[in-house]
């Protein structure tokens, strides 16, 4: 066998030598040429692009983020078709020379630091669909010359220090979709000219120095959805009437651009959803025409607007909010605007305040979804007005305020988020992706922290789902985006089994094979007996080295194989500063963890082994080997690992909040209410499930406890270290399947099964005694074993003596007896002695999701109020454990539409 390896070995090294020697340079010289030079021109602090070496050829050696055509061309030559340099650190400047990349389809040096001007040469790439500069520090002016890229799609050079005025010549981009230059310093007069784009669909020029008018024009787009020009100086302009011709706008914002005259007539634009006009000088009355049904967003505060509100806003079935304030609106405020909400649960936001309205028609009792603020009018004044006063306090300016701000509950804002319909273009249900965070920008703008998952019942994506969905993101081939942005993709991530799945790395390999055939193919048999003879002799010694290495090292080539990322000892380093102590976030048995910082921000948790622990070398080993095709949203993500220079690290997602065990400590600071308890403990629950039902093969955990299940940024529960964990029984020959594994005990003392500690006989009723514990813990705030005393003994002798409440944690705060009984009765439960006595993962999922259902419908008390927000990370499922479902209810609750948002992260493990 050994003999057929190397045999194979040196043949494949044969054609890959042959083919070198054959011909020295198969990409076209002038594009090998461009690509010297701007590596020339970039400063690489993190070494991404040290493969791009001359007298190696960038199709063939796979040059980092280069990916080429996978045939030749007419001239005889592979061609360059993406350059993908997305956030990768970047310094220096861009070579003229790229303008030698004639066939090149996509240019992306998004998210880096580049300087200097943008160079006009690559207006001589005809084949350029994507443009995407964004995210640096360019100045200078666009040049005229880019206006020649008639096959151009999307542009993006926002948030860049770009100056001078926009070109005229951009006016024959008769292609173009996506105009994304906001947040530069354009100045000038807006080109009419841009008007001759038929295909535009965004026009983002916000957060510049524009001046003169508002160009009539524009109203001849015949399919722009979006037009975003605030925070300019269009001083003395007028919204021209024309606008109101614009039937496919979906998003009209010309915020702070010190516009006068009045507001023009926009009911016939039928999708209008979005319009925001405030921080200008316009006056006159409100149009009283009814607006399109989608509208949910009306901003027209801080104008001179007068006369009356108008009566057609109570007939917007979707409104959201209403933002009026600081205008001269006077006459009287009807409460016939929110009827539509009585029966609904979406949120309606109206800010009248300060106005010089005097009167309510109608009863003044919104229901509970209806934000109403009315300071600084006469009305509040009117003692014959039944309950005015509580919505003239200070206490809604407050309010409104911080709705603005970061979303520090991870739900999705109001107006935030897409309409549910957004996920068809992307083929997936809707519990298949999930919001993981999302905070408040300058603009307003979201920025999104989204995952996608497999299918239930799905382990994972396969290869031609990862290349979809990363081509529909990076490339906008997503329908609906006016509904979803537009947006500035910020990273695109594939994590544990996908991180070797990159689709452009697949065609890069197909475009090597047909390279190698082409070449082979008509001169192999005349050659190839002479080279192998020559390349035995040289590379006899050389191989026996890398034979003996692999056996040494095959541990560590089929954890690779698994897709971990490797991580380098560098970057290890540099993530934590040289492991300074000040990093430090935990120790244990294992050896310490670190916070780290990689080079692409992101923040994760380094856990590095103890120098010579044979045990810790296994486990490593272990957490490497399961994680890596564990991926739940209730289970710590790998992202990879280190393994060099005689260290040994495990690199996880971080988790800022920090255990369990921290939280229900006597020592902590703050005291998590029972509603957020109740939500951990079935986060938990479902992590375990996980598992025990849906891993294959399934795994028992081992090592279940407080200080092993983490919290993130929303408090969702995690379990974490999987270094103990165990395969669970397999069929044997004979069709049987144990019921257990029989296996050293290892474990944590009071968290131990006793029916495991007798018999060494490992179950997953193992695993549900170790949380039931858990869930004790979590009830009384003690500890498994303290002063001698158990907790699942302490607390069967309080439940026997009718005292439970006597040994509840009185930091929990008011909640409703009959969910605490029944958490307690279920802790007790997975606690029995006997494993048969003891509930399924499924049946706890299950009674702990009818507690929360529970909880939920009992009003006013404050657990019910700290379980409303946490039930966006995991809402319930009322009938049966389903992950579809919970997730179904989370995102449709969530998803509203509107805001432009500034970045989305995707990782796709489930």
């Amino acid at each position: 066998m050994e003999g057929v390896r190397y045999c194979g070995y040196v043949f494949t090294t044969a054609i890959y030598c042959f083919m070198l020697l054959t011909v020295a340079q198969v990409t076209h010289p002038s594009e090998v040429s461009a690509l010297v030079s701007v590596k020339s021109g970039l400063i690489d602090n993190m070494e991404y692009l040290k493969n791009w070496q001359k007298g190696s050829d960038p199709c063939i050696s796979n040059w980092t983020e280069v990916y080429c055509f996978n045939k030749v061309g007419t001239d005889g030559y592979f061609h360059v078709r993406e350059l993908r340099l997305m956030n990768m650190n970047l310094s220096g400047s861009l070579a003229p020379e790229l303008g030698q990349l004639s066939h090149l389809k996509i240019m992306n040096f998004m998210w880096n630091d580049l300087t200097g001007n943008v160079p006009g040469e690559i207006g001589k790439i005809k084949s350029l669909k994507l443009l995407l500069l964004n995210g640096n520090r360019f100045s200078g002016s666009l040049p005229d010359q880019l206006g020649y890229l008639l096959n151009l799609r999307i542009f993006q050079i926002d948030q860049n220090q770009i100056s001078g005025s926009i070109p005229k010549s951009f006016s024959h981009l008769n292609s173009m979709q996506h105009i994304h230059f906001n947040n530069n310093s354009l100045s000038g007069q807006i080109p009419k000219e841009l008007s001759n784009i038929s295909t535009l669909i965004h026009l983002l020029l916000d957060s510049n120095n524009l001046s003169g008018y508002l160009p009539p024009e524009f109203s001849a787009f015949p399919s722009i959805r979006i037009i975003q020009l605030d925070n300019n100086n269009f001083s003395r302009s007028e919204i021209p009437a024309s606008y109101g011709n614009i039937s496919s706008l979906v998003k009209l914002s010309l915020r702070n651009c010190k516009l006068q005259g009045s507001i023009p007539d926009l009911s016939r634009i039928q999708n209008l959803s979005y319009l925001d006009l405030s921080w200008n000088q316009l006056s006159g009355s409100i149009p009283q025409n009814k607006l399109s049904n989608n509208m949910t967003t009306i901003i027209l505060s801080h104008n001179r607007l007068d006369g009356s509100i108008p009566k057609s806003f109570s007939s917007l079935p979707s409104l959201q909010k209403l933002s009026l304030e600081n205008n001269h609106l006077n006459g009287s405020f009807s409460t016939v605007i929110w009827q539509k909400k009585l029966t609904s649960t979406s949120r309606l936001e109206i800010d009248l305040r300060n106005n010089s309205l005097s009167d309510i028609s109608g009863t003044l009792e919104p229901p509970l979804n209806v934000t109403l603020r009315l300071q600084g009018n006469p009305v509040c004044s009117n003692a014959n007005v039944r309950n005015i006063i509580k919505f003239c306090g200070s206490e809604a300016r407050a309010e409104h305020e911080t709705s603005n701000s970061t979303n520090v509950n991870g739900s999705c804002p109001i107006h935030a988020c897409p309409k549910d319909n957004y996920y068809d273009d992307l083929h997936l249900d809707l519990y298949q992706m999930l919001i993981e965070s999302s905070s408040w920008e300058e603009g307003p703008r979201l920025r999104m922290h989204l995952k996608v998952f497999p299918a239930v019942g799905v382990s994972t994506f396969n290869k031609s789902e990862v290349i979809r969905i990363s081509e529909l993101f990076s490339s906008w081939d997503i329908s609906v985006v006016d509904l979803f942005g537009p947006y500035e993709l910020l990273n695109f991530t594939l994590l544990g089994p996908y991180s070797y799945l990159n689709p452009d790395i697949q065609a890069k390999h197909k475009s090597k094979g047909a390279l190698i055939a082409a070449i082979v193919a008509g001169v192999f048999a005349a050659f190839v007996s002479t080279i192998i003879a020559v390349l035995i002799k040289r590379q006899h010694a050389k191989y026996q080295s890398i034979l003996s290495s692999r056996k040494r090292l095959s541990s560590r080539l089929s954890i690779k194989m698994d897709g971990i990322k490797s991580f380098t000892f560098r970057e290890m380093t540099l993530a934590t500063n040289n492991f300074d102590i000040s990093n430090q976030v935990g120790e244990g048995g294992y050896g310490t963890v670190f916070k780290g910082i990689l080079a692409d921000k992101t923040i994760v948790a380094i856990k590095r082994a103890k120098e010579g622990s044979l045990q810790g070398q296994k486990e490593f080993l272990t957490e490497i080997s399961l994680l890596s095709r564990l991926h739940h949203r209730n289970l710590v993500s790998l992202l990879g690992y280190c393994d060099e220079e005689g260290e040994q690290m495990l690199v996880y997602e971080f988790m800022c909040n920090g255990t369990l065990r921290n939280w229900i400590s006597v020592t902590c600071k703050e005291s998590l209410k029972f509603g957020a308890r109740l939500q951990i403990a079935l986060g938990a629950a479902k992590g375990i499930l996980y598992l025990h039902t849906e891993a294959h093969p399934p795994i028992f955990h081992r090592d279940i406890k407080a200080s092993n299940i983490l919290l993130d940024s929303k408090m969702t529960a995690k379990v974490a270290d999987f270094g103990l964990s165990r395969l669970a029984p397999v069929q044997d020959d004979e069709g049987v399947l144990p019921n257990h594994v029989s296996t050293i005990v290892k474990g944590t003392p009071g968290y131990l099964d006793p029916e495991y500690f007798l018999t060494r006989k490992l179950t997953d009723k193992s695993d549900v005694y170790s949380l039931g514990v858990v869930f004790l813990e979590i009830l009384t705030g003690m500890r498994p074993i303290s002063h001698g005393k158990n907790i699942v003994r302490e607390v069967n002798l309080a439940h026997d003596s009718e005292k439970m409440f006597s040994v509840m944690d009185s930091t929990m705060g008011p909640y409703p007896s009959e969910c605490m009984e029944k958490f307690a009765a279920l802790a007790l439960k997975c606690c029995e002695d006997k494993p048969e006595d003891r509930p399924s993962m499924l049946e706890v999922v299950r009674e702990l999701e009818t507690i929360q259902s529970i909880l939920n419908m009992i009003p006013d008390t404050e657990a019910h109020t700290v379980d409303s927000k946490a039930k966006f990370n995991e809402p319930k499922s009322s009938s049966s454990f389903s992950e579809t479902t919970s997730r179904d209810a989370f995102l449709s609750s969530s998803m509203t539409g509107g805001y432009s948002i500034s970045g989305i992260t995707l990782t796709m493990p489930r």
